[in-house]
């Protein structure tokens, strides 16, 4: 039987021989290399996954790994690479199972999730004490509740709340300090918060 011209290009091919021994090598170190490492590899996959029915599908996913990685360069020897690659294939397969798919969980409500909202009795305990600061500034005479009110509620400075105020800065001074002292005053006596 003759060579037709098609096999004959196909066989001078340098590029097709090259590949050709190099699946052929490929394929004769991973039978003599990696095949005889099964019964370890499987036994190394058992200890360190819980559910057998998936061992057969990790197997071949190490054993292509393993032979794409071989594909550059075979690797010598070649059990430590074959334990690190099942390694890592493990690694992956168990940080993909810990994750949680959306649409897996049924309430996302269910979950508690830290807020930095305050909860209802924090609320409760702001309202009485605004309540308190309410009415302290309330009994302060009205040009000391407006400097303090300009000073730290809108956060005016000394020479902005005398402008507004038309008074100069040293009356502000003097408006700021008598409220702060009737404030300690009422807080003192137990009147305020």
């Amino acid at each position: 039987m003759g060579d037709t011209p098609q096999t004959s290009e196909r066989s001078n091919d340098p590029r097709q021989t090259g590949a050709a021994t190099v699946m052929h090598e490929l394929r004769t170190w991973f039978v003599s290399e990696v095949l005889p490492l099964e019964q370890a590899l499987m036994h190394y996959l058992q200890s360190n996954w819980r559910r057998a029915d998936d061992l057969a599908d990790i197997r071949q996913d190490i054993y292509l790994r393993l032979f794409e990685a071989a594909k550059e360069r075979i690797p010598h020897p070649a059990r430590p690479f074959l334990f690190t690659v099942a390694r890592n294939i493990l690694i992956d397969r168990y940080r993909r199972e810990r994750i949680i798919p959306i649409d897996g969980v049924p309430d996302l409500e269910s979950f508690a999730v830290a807020t930095t909202e305050p909860g209802p009795d924090r609320r409760a305990i702001a309202r009485d004490e605004l309540r308190h600061l309410q009415a302290a500034l309330d009994r302060l005479p009205p040009r000391c509740r407006e400097a303090i009110v300009l000073r730290q509620v809108e956060g005016l400075s000394r020479k902005e709340i005398a402008q507004r105020m038309a008074i100069s800065e040293k009356t502000v001074n003097r408006h700021l300090c008598d409220a702060m002292n009737l404030l300690l005053d009422m807080k003192s006596a137990g009147d305020a918060p």
